[in-house]
């Protein structure tokens, strides 16, 4: 293994993982406090890192190509390959619902302040799903090429963004605590699907190979810079914007026009309005990519105009029609992804190896990597996830 694929492969979970969600944060976390926000934060980072961990030892006996479907199909029989598809098409149409619904509002704040354009908000949802739609048709090479561009701009604009911002922090505003208890509730949900990549591993076991060591480092680090520019990114926030206007605005352009407006900086808005645009646009493009493949596999279409047209129907009217009927449901369909995610990061890796470590003991074969913990860290994993999916059911 070379540095290059060690380094290639953290920053794939690190940027699987920094996406649209962390534009949700702020808003879903507006009336909890830096404190207590943060400290969520570092428990959904050590569970999920734990069980990217699972992953590892799972995919160790297993081989180097081999997906999710292939694992649950092995280690939990046909039920369990079902339970992963149909978890993870969920989770696909939730993100791309989501993602429809803030670029929408995005695109439709951008058509009325700067062409002056008598709109209704559906329209900013229909123009930015026909465009990364055009973009997903014309096939994964068209993908590469111009995700590669808006991830560039997405670094850059982030630095700045962190660098006009957090010198604004006020210590008072650091300090407050939770509003309401039921506002932790409502935030569990949105927090925890931040730090979903468990879908990439496969992609990097596959890169790297078997080599349990440097994965190891690559799950932990690579989990560990999205959690270091999240804080960052809640300390800037909720430490220039009190809990009362973080709370008057709910949707992201009133977020980004609230923080704006308090800072009377131009720049600043620049910076937050193109990240939050980039961040957006580069999301959508790789999980709906992600969708459109899985379809097109499944459904068996071919390769040609027709067939593609067909995949990009199935793949982008669904989620459209929630953000038509839903345009500031942002924060909403997050939350229904995390029960997606829930199974997809927790139930299933905890499963799989629960039944790989009963397997190889009863055959008295080698035991190799295991994640510490034991039983005990297996269950615990699994009622943090009941835990996520009653709060999302609950909020």
């Amino acid at each position: 293994m070379t540095q290059n694929k060690f380094f290639g492969s953290l920053l794939l979970i690190a940027g699987t993982t920094i996406g649209a969600g962390m534009l949700a944060l702020p808003i879903a976390s507006a009336g909890l406090g830096f404190g207590m926000s943060s400290m969520i934060m570092l428990i959904f980072w050590a569970l999920m890192a734990y069980t990217a961990l699972l992953m590892v030892e799972i995919h160790q006996f297993a081989p180097s190509d081999a997906s999710l479907n292939q694992l649950a199909r092995h280690l939990l029989g046909t039920k369990g390959q079902v339970v992963a598809c149909i978890a993870l098409m969920f989770l696909l149409y939730a993100l791309c619902a989501a993602y429809i619904a803030g670029g929408g509002e995005q695109v439709h704040q951008k058509l009325t302040s700067w062409l002056g354009l008598a709109l209704p908000p559906q329209a900013g949802a229909i123009l930015f799903t026909l465009l990364i739609g055009t973009i997903v048709g014309l096939g994964t090479h068209c993908v590469d090429l111009i995700n590669r561009v808006l991830f560039s701009l997405k670094i850059i604009a982030l630095i700045l963004m962190l660098a006009l911002l957090l010198p604004q922090v006020e210590g008072t505003h650091l300090l407050e605590l939770p509003l309401e208890q039921g506002l932790i509730v409502s935030a569990i949900p949105v927090i925890f699907t931040s730090f979903g990549f468990h879908g990439s591993i496969p992609s990097v076991v596959r890169y790297l190979g078997i080599e349990v060591k440097a994965l190891r480092k690559i799950m932990l680090l690579g989990s560990a810079l999205p959690l270091l520019i999240y804080l960052l990114w809640q300390l800037g926030s909720q430490g220039v914007l009190s809990q009362s206007q973080l709370m008057t605005n709910q949707s992201l352009s009133g977020f980004i026009s609230q923080l704006a407006s308090v800072l009377h900086s131009q720049y600043l808005s620049s910076a937050i309005s193109v990240f939050a645009d980039l961040a957006l646009a580069t999301s959508f493009l790789g999980v709906s990519l992600g969708l459109f493949d899985f379809i097109a596999a499944n459904l068996r279409q071919e390769d040609n105009a027709t067939g593609r047209s067909v995949t990009a129907a199935i793949t982008f009217v669904p989620p459209l029609g929630f953000a038509l009927f839903y345009p500031q449901g942002f924060i909403t369909a997050l939350g229904y992804a995390a029960i997606a995610l829930v199974i997809l990061a927790i139930f299933l890796p905890v499963s799989m190896v629960w039944v790989q470590r009963k397997q190889r003991d009863k055959a008295k074969l080698p035991q190799g990597y295991r994640v510490a913990g034991g039983t005990l860290g297996l269950v615990l994993a699994l009622l943090c996830g009941l835990a996520v999916i009653s709060a999302q059911l609950l909020g």
